[in-house]
């Protein structure tokens, strides 16, 4: 027998074949069933992604309310990065939206059973959000949250032309924004950013919907004479 030389051009290639031990090699007769199994798996998680979604909040809460923590899951993942957004215009603080986030649904978790269907499952979300929203900034300013629009004053040496150099037309929307009322503020981040209908806001501010609409009017109107000033009289109407 010659010796195994790998520079040897008539060594004769084979193919690697690996068979457990006592058992013949898998046939198609032997596929067919592991295919169907994987066919079955996929469209049972398909099944269980289309239940989910069709799963209303309401029915979610009820299952929360018994302890059911699939529901709790799906629940936090429909509606976490809404709540996420609406306290973080609040607060200005990405870690501090994040512990309130997590202490809504840690409420939501602990009173779910208490819900009691009077407005949309994400309008109370938002109320327990605003609520603690509200409180946290009061905690950590030690005084009333009416102050903050103090902070907030205008530089009058600050030109609508030095504004335009610094920003983007959407970096001063935000300016203006945040230069309006606490109360005007957010009125305008309700409705026109989270899409609210003036009975939602009401509900998660508490108040009646005639005092909505009243906040509205003087919002866009006080936004319409800011972003006039600062040169974009386009976004004003």
């Amino acid at each position: 027998m010659k010796p195994f030389s790998p520079l040897r051009a008539d060594v004769p290639k084979r193919s690697l074949t690996i068979n457990l031990p006592n058992e013949a090699p898998p046939s198609g007769d032997y596929w067919e069933p592991v295919m169907q199994n994987v066919v079955a798996i996929n469209s049972a998680a398909r099944e269980g992604i289309i239940a989910a979604q069709a799963t209303s909040d309401e029915m979610l809460l009820e299952s929360i309310a018994e302890g059911g923590r699939t529901a709790m899951h799906t629940l936090y993942s429909r509606h976490n990065v809404r709540v996420y957004r609406f306290v973080l215009r609040i607060v200005r603080d990405a870690t501090m939206a994040e512990d309130l986030v997590s202490q809504v649904f840690l409420d939501v978790w602990r009173t779910a059973s208490q819900f009691e269907g009077r407005s949309q499952v994400s309008t109370w979300l938002l109320s327990i959000a605003r609520f603690k929203a509200l409180t946290a900034m009061r905690q950590r300013r030690h005084e009333d949250i009416d102050q903050e629009d103090v902070l907030e004053i205008a530089d009058q040496a600050d030109t609508p032309e030095a504004s335009l150099n610094r920003s983007n037309t959407s970096e001063i929307l935000r300016a203006c924004v945040a230069k309006l009322s606490p109360a005007h503020r957010e009125i305008i981040n309700l409705v026109y950013y989270h899409e609210m209908s003036v009975e939602e806001a009401g509900a998660i501010i508490g108040i009646p919907q005639s005092t909505v609409k009243t906040r509205m009017f003087y919002a866009r109107k006080q936004l319409a004479d800011l972003l006039k000033g600062a040169g974009v009289e386009g976004l004003a109407a």
